[in-house]
């Protein structure tokens, strides 16, 4: 393979709905870029995408797979992603590393919800977008329909560069009103001939020439002139204008294709590359690479996929890791297609390639030419959307499960790991339920490893409500030195302006505080904590202790072991030994006056609340919402977006386990959400009963 300097590179992602032909029309751009001689399907699992087996076996694309093709002077690099909403995070990986994004439509379905998420991810990325109206050789096409679903979902974004001719099963080509001719496929393999456009055709070709060349005036204040004053543009002119429009996110270039067939693939790669944003990064630059894939391959072990950002790399070249600064020096270097990897000399900033074995080739790295200081900002993913307990059915498996999640999080950072120590559980996230099978698929069939998936267990906090008071005396005697301590304290909310005045058994009573302790918790709210002892009955010294002791307890509240918080605690009396008073004895006086306190002052259980939102197409409003109050959600505003509706509402999280699976059933599929946290509020009064009988029940059964 030839190098190619950055000007004549293009990196573009595929993106759009489940179904939409995105490999498909991958294995078109493969072939028209000569990288295969052979067009694969989905059906037949021989496609250069699709090649893991878990896709192989669903027959849609799980993964983000890098891909390129060489056409007309200049490398176009692809990245075919994932269409459903559960493998996002591969499309979030490509919108780092690509300028452009064709926006593949389903003929038969107009925009779907899962073509408008992925719309809403790429334009929050920032990238040009090209539609790509696919499979018009369906029997159900419907260009009409098309264009009223993509008015209604894009406004006036939308510029149209073609129309088809014969959708449906006899779609054998399309009128190109930018060039004005009529482009008719012989066969299925891309050979087409370049004809005048048929009389029948000739009055909605001009009506929409003239459509484009008013599109096109509008993005330029030259070419607006001149068209006011001329009436028309040259095609070159019409090109300059599409490009500034589409660069800027105004314009959506409209292609009609089928990947199946190999039409209208060379003008849609055509456009591409001429009118397609050019990569930013310089060669003349030192020399920097962004690591945005890794992944694992039997017979080559670690690779790392990367994006030249600037310079140029080559083999033998010296890097560094821009956080750790550890040495890397690449020995071979590989353009990427699949599995297919065919070795080149070096890649110019804009290219795209992998390299395999690298000590610090980790996914969201920069490498960097030692003493250059770059580096890039991260992948930022979407948070997750699901979340599991997983354990092994067999104890002893527990060490090779962890190891096996590590390796799979290692290849996709959207799967989230952690132990909790709060909940005692591994806790496994993910985009939603698809995404957690595929992981237990492949714990089950890469790892021989049997799980169990099941409900975690909720991070509820702890608090009180009022104002309470307790003592409590520790005193041992066993030979030798004993312990004793004793603690007087009181507590109320940590809440409002601070309070110092108290009745305390029965007399109103000033609290003077002599020092204090502001403590944020880890787990969030806080802990207040006041020495107002007078008249040295507790030496100074002892107040650590005591401290100690509260947050002790605090870790483990007293009504169902959940973290405690927003707390004041005063205190303001006690007693100690001239012998016998110890740190220890204080720990634990500080924490069973504390237990007591705390049990006494109106104690609230708190959950997690999480804010929804929900988009659905309109007809499952009702249903939605519906679901959303069965699960003590409490609604919100209401509102559309581009002909969807959408709910938001703050629901417990203790209610939304399997919410994704919930959601996809009541509306065929066709309904997305996102959450994340809020706050904590207190649970109703029937809930705390349930989790306290829970917990006493629990404690019983391990006592």
């Amino acid at each position: 393979m030839k190098e190619y300097s950055t000007k004549d590179i293009r990196n573009v992602v595929l993106i759009g709905s489940t179904k939409s032909g995105k490999t498909t029309l991958a294995e078109a751009m493969l072939f028209e870029g000569k990288v295969i001689d052979r067009r694969g399907t989905v059906e037949d699992k021989n496609t250069v995408s699709d090649y893991e087996e878990i896709e192989k076996i669903n027959q849609r694309s799980v993964y983000a797979t890098p891909m390129y093709a060489e056409y007309n002077g200049s490398k176009i690099n692809f990245i075919d992603a994932p269409g459903a909403d559960d493998f996002c995070g591969g499309a979030f990986s490509a919108f780092k590393v690509c300028e452009n994004a064709i926006l593949v439509v389903n003929a038969q379905q107009g925009v779907e919800v899962g073509t408008e998420i992925f719309h809403r991810y790429a334009e929050q990325a920032g990238l040009p977008i090209i539609l790509a109206v696919n499979q018009l050789d369906s029997e159900k096409s419907d260009w009409e329909m098309m264009r009223n679903s993509l008015k209604e979902a894009f406004g006036g974004k939308p510029v149209y560069t073609q129309f088809p001719v014969n959708p449906g099963t006899a779609f054998d080509g399309f009128v190109d009103v930018l060039s004005m001719k009529y482009y008719h496929f012989k066969d299925q393999n891309g050979n087409r001939e370049e004809l005048d456009i048929p009389a029948e055709y000739a009055d909605e070709a001009e009506t929409m020439h003239a459509e484009l060349v008013e599109k096109a005036a509008e993005f330029d204040e030259a070419l607006m002139e001149k068209y006011f004053e001329e009436g028309d543009l040259t095609q070159d002119e019409i090109m300059k204008g599409l490009a500034a429009g589409y660069a800027s996110g105004e314009a959506y270039p409209v292609f009609c294709v089928c990947g199946k067939k190999d039409i209208g693939v060379k003008r849609l790669m055509d456009f591409i590359r001429t009118v397609g944003v050019a990569p930013a990064g310089k060669e003349s630059d030192p020399a920097s690479l962004f690591i945005y894939k890794t992944d694992v391959e039997q017979h080559l072990g670690e690779v790392s996929f990367f994006k030249v950002m600037s310079g140029v790399v080559a083999p033998g070249v010296d890097f560094e890791e821009s956080v750790t600064g550890g040495k890397e020096r690449f020995s071979a270097l590989y353009a990427v297609a699949g599995l297919k990897k065919e070795s080149v000399s070096a890649l110019h900033a804009g290219d795209m390639g992998c390299v395999v074995k690298l000590k610090n080739g980790k996914c969201n790295t920069t490498l960097a030419a030692p003493g250059s200081g770059l580096s890039y900002g991260k992948i930022n993913y979407p948070a997750s959307k699901y979340r599991c307990a997983i354990k092994a059915k067999v104890q002893q498996d527990e060490q090779k499960l962890g190891d096996a999640l590590k390796k799979i999080s290692f290849q996709d950072p959207t799967v989230v790991v952690e132990y909790s120590k709060e909940l005692r559980q591994t806790i496994l996230s993910g985009n939603g339920e698809q995404h957690i099978n595929i992981v237990k698929w492949r714990l089950n069939n890469e790892f021989n490893l049997e799980v169990e998936l099941f409900a975690p267990k909720v991070p509820y906090r702890e608090t009180i409500t009022k104002v309470a008071t307790a003592q409590y005396r520790q005193k041992k005697q066993s030979g030798g030195a004993g312990q004793f301590g004793e603690v007087h304290l009181l507590v109320c909310p940590a809440e409002g302006e601070l309070n110092t005045k108290f009745k305390i058994d029965g007399k109103d009573t000033q609290l003077n505080i002599k020092t204090q302790d502001i403590t944020e918790l880890e787990w969030g709210g806080k802990l207040e904590f006041y020495n107002c002892v007078v008249g040295g009955a507790i030496d100074l010294g002892f107040m650590p202790a005591i401290l100690k002791g509260i947050k002790e307890r605090m870790v483990e509240g007293p009504l169902t072991g959940s973290y405690a918080r927003d707390i004041r605690v005063f205190v303001y009396d006690g007693k100690m030994h001239p012998v016998d008073s110890k740190e220890i004895a204080f720990i634990i006086a500080g924490r069973n006056a504390f237990r007591e306190a705390f049990r006494n002052a109106g104690p609230k259980i708190l959950e997690p609340i999480y804010n929804v939102e929900v988009l659905t197409p309109a007809e499952y409003q009702g249903a939605c919402m519906s679901d959303l109050q069965n699960r003590r959600g409490i609604l919100g505003d209401l509102g559309t977006d581009r002909g969807f509706s959408v709910l938001r509402a703050r629901v417990p999280l203790a209610e939304l386990y399997r919410y994704s699976t919930t959601l996809s059933s009541i509306t065929s599929g066709s309904a997305t959400f996102t959450m994340e946290f809020a706050d904590y509020q207190p649970v109703p009064g029937d809930v705390q009963t349930k989790l306290l009988a829970e917990y006493a029940a629990q404690e019983q059964e391990e006592d």
